[in-house]
Order: C-alpha cells, then sequence, then structure tokens
C-alpha cells in the first residue's frame, strides 16, 4: 500500500483538503488516495470526481487492496471511505459497464467475484470503519456504506438503487444491503429504484448520522476521536463478537460463546491496562499521546 504518513504539522492540511474534497487534486493521478493521520486513522479517498467516483475494475481492486493491507498494519486504528468532488459513489462506471455487457458468462462471473470480494472485505473489515457519505450514491456506492460500520452523511445526499432501471440487479451488494436495512425496505428499493433524499435515507437505515455539509468532517473528525479512546484490540475483538452473535438463536452454544469471550479478554494485556489507568485515574498506553513515538 502506498501510505502517506501525516505529521501533526501537516494535520490541519489534511483537514483542509478533506473539506474541499470538491477539488481533484491535481498533484495526483491516482484512483485511490491513501492518508494515514498520525493518530491512526486510514483515509481512503475515491479519485474520480470527473465521473462521480464510479468505479471500474481498476478501482475495484486498487480499494480491495488498501482494504487489506490495512487489516494487518499496526499504524491503522480506524478506516474512512470518501469520495473526491461533489459525490461518494455513482455505482459502476458507465463505461465499465458498457464493456461488461459485451463479455463472457465467466468473464463477468470473474468481475462479479472481483465486486463481491471488495464488498466482503469492506464489511469484514476488523478495524472500524467509516463512510464520509455526499451527494450522488448509486448502485455499488450504496452497497460501500451499507458495508461500513458507520455512515455520516451530508444533507445533499441522492441515494438510489437504480440498478433496474437499465435492466440489471443489485446481486452483489444485496446480502450488506438486507442486513443493513431489512428485507422489507430492501424490496422496496431494490424494485423500485426510486432515489432517497439524506432525511429519507437517514429514516429508512441507510445513514446513521446527518450533518450540513460545512459539518460532515468535523462531525467524522469527532466521531474517529470517540474511536480512538477505545482500546484496539476491544473494537476488534467487538466486531468479532457482532458477527458471531448477529441473528443467532440465543442457546447455550450462544452464552457459553459469550461467556468464553469475555473470560479471554479479560486476562490480556490490553483489558489489564485498561483497568489499570482507570483505577489510577490516568490515560491508558493506547490513548496517551506522550507514550507514543
Amino acid at each position: 500500500m502506498s501510505e502517506h504518513f501525516i505529521s501533526s504539522s501537516k494535520k490541519e492540511k489534511m483537514r483542509t483538503y478533506l473539506n474541499n474534497l470538491g477539488l481533484k487534486n491535481q498533484s495526483s493521478n491516482e484512483q485511490l488516495l491513501e492518508f494515514i493521520s498520525p493518530e491512526g486513522v486510514l483515509y481512503l479517498v475515491m479519485n474520480r470526481p470527473e465521473v462521480h467516483n464510479a468505479f471500474d475494475s481498476y478501482q475495484i481492486k486498487k480499494l480491495t487492496k488498501a482494504l487489506e493491507n490495512a487489516k494487518s498494519n499496526p499504524k491503522v486504528r480506524v478506516v474512512v471511505l470518501a469520495g473526491a468532488g461533489k459525490s461518494f459513489c455513482a455505482g459502476g462506471d458507465i463505461n465499465y459497464m458498457k464493456s461488461m455487457g459485451q463479455n463472457s458468462f465467466e468473464e463477468n462471473k470473474a468481475d462479479g467475484k472481483a465486486l463481491a470480494q471488495l464488498m466482503n472485505t469492506l464489511y469484514c473489515h476488523p478495524k472500524p470503519t467509516i463512510a464520509r457519505v455526499k451527494g450522488a450514491v448509486f448502485g455499488g456506492g450504496v452497497g460501500l456504506v451499507c458495508c461500513c460500520d458507520i455512515a455520516v452523511g451530508s444533507s445533499d445526499i441522492k441515494l438510489a438503487l437504480s440498478e433496474v432501471k437499465i435492466g440489471i440487479i443489485a446481486s452483489t451488494i444485496s446480502p450488506y444491503l438486507i442486513k443493513t436495512v431489512g428485507t422489507k425496505t430492501a424490496k422496496r428499493f431494490l424494485l423500485t429504484g426510486e432515489t432517497l433524499t439524506s432525511e429519507s435515507a437517514l429514516k429508512q437505515g441507510f445513514i446513521s448520522e446527518i450533518t450540513q455539509e460545512n459539518q460532515l468532517d468535523h462531525t467524522i473528525d469527532m466521531l474517529t476521536k470517540v474511536l480512538l479512546k477505545n482500546g484496539p484490540e476491544a473494537l476488534q475483538k467487538t466486531k468479532t463478537l457482532i458477527f458471531e452473535v448477529a441473528d443467532k438463536e440465543i442457546d447455550q452454544k450462544l452464552i457459553d460463546y459469550t461467556a468464553d469471550s469475555i473470560a479471554k479478554v479479560r486476562s490480556s494485556s490490553e483489558a489489564k491496562e485498561g483497568l489499570s489507568a482507570f483505577l489510577e485515574k490516568r490515560k491508558p498506553l493506547w490513548n496517551d499521546s506522550s507514550q507514543k513515538n
């Protein structure tokens, strides 16, 4: 992964960049921009604003690789997914979609698997993930939003599952869509392809929180600060816990699993450090900047 570490002195510059994503970074032709803050926030910025960050096979591959690399990178504690320009992501690039229509079944199947792998990599990512959502959010872009743990949106969102309007289906994103909004809601918007406003997207469960456009990055910054105060291992184990218990029958097997999980965590070095810090009225090591290099 091409990492761009930002020193504390450049942190404000990074925030200014994120606040002004309406302008493409003219110094870079990269389709995916990557920044890691000193605190451990990885910003992945889809950088094709001229097509509302619609993705093609190259973008899918780049984003999947960046997310895979972030899994094992100890410097990364939180992932923020954003889009340059006016929009988050308009789904599949129309030229890319047109070319796939000319390909064989096997070629389309391989392409579908690549997109499905991206969605699953994001959905199952061990680090907390936040989607920075604004403007157009169509098709696969909705899938990316649904795969993130938290989705913060601005008041200018236009969200649609518009695949049926061009005679295709939202197959690879459907499992994550249904997990996020439920079967009944998914049925309506998959079948109608109608467009949702920010308020509707929030009400239907696509978005976690809506804020004014000029407050979007501030809201995300506050969220990352809250997440970074928590134990890194505890955050990852909490995500594992959620995956293991969601939609499961509460039986003895599940009860035993939860009991085993808490027993293992309580004896971990992170848990011992957290408890000691609480009793000693000090910051835990993972949240103490004086202990960091």
